[in-house]
């Protein structure tokens, strides 16, 4: 099993639906992810080798916002929101 931004993808699914398990990134983001790795939408998570994973993982790294780090930011914007009415 996959192990991308602290969550674990379904291996019986293909990449770019699997992508979407990680909070923060949709369907157009995972489609954007595939085809910039250059990832085939037919290939599931089960058949990625640990090179794509790696690619996988570097690419969410540096170009996404995703779980722990967007929820806070999230929470952040909601309080001030509050605090300025």
């Amino acid at each position: 099993m996959a192990r991308i931004a602290g969550v674990d993808l379904p291996r019986n699914k293909k990449a770019y639906i699997a992508l979407r398990y990680i909070y923060g990134i949709g369907p157009t983001g995972a489609e954007k992810i595939c085809k910039r790795l250059n990832i085939a939408e037919s290939k599931r998570v089960q058949d990625l080798t640990e090179d794509e994973v790696n690619r996988i993982r570097e690419e969410i790294d540096k170009n996404w916002q995703v779980e722990g780090d967007l929820r806070r930011v999230e929470g952040l914007n909601i309080k001030r929101m509050i605090e300025i009415n």
